[in-house]
């Protein structure tokens, strides 16, 4: 259980810097792409921003995956990356379970998930509020 709980600890640590630092370049990218508000150009930076947020969620589930699979908690890659992303998204359909050992991973991983998709939703709530103060002739910060 302890060792379960350690390695954890660490690929909880392993993903928020994975996040970060992915949603620290797509932040700077989307920065330098603001440039006024017409409705098509704001929708398509948003669908942008999308994309990226989701292929670093995609990438924090492959890393649980990695380990999952490398560890032999599960049988293949396949089955690792599946049981990672309906764990990591809380899906959670159940047919698919890790080894006693290494059980309370999943709720751990559930957690960093939330977490995670949290930060994500903030990352879009910082766009739209920088594309509304432009619109009110705010000054920006």
């Amino acid at each position: 259980m302890l060792t379960a709980l350690v390695y954890g600890a660490g690929l909880l640590a392993l993903t928020v810097v994975v996040h970060m630092t992915g949603m620290v370049l797509l932040f700077r990218w989307m920065l330098a792409r603001l440039n006024g508000n017409r409705f098509w150009p704001v929708t398509w930076l948003l669908i942008r921003v999308a994309w990226g947020l989701i292929a670093i969620h995609l990438l924090e589930i492959a890393v649980w995956a990695a380990f999952y699979f490398g560890r032999g908690c599960l049988p293949d890659l396949e089955s690792a990356l599946y049981f990672s992303g309906v764990t990591y998204s809380t899906v959670g359909y159940g047919d698919l379970v890790l080894p006693e050992d290494w059980r309370l991973l999943g709720p751990i991983e559930g957690l960093t998930g939330i977490l995670m998709c949290g930060l994500s939703t903030g990352l879009f709530f910082a766009l739209i509020s920088k594309l509304y103060a432009a619109e009110q002739k705010l000054p920006l910060r």
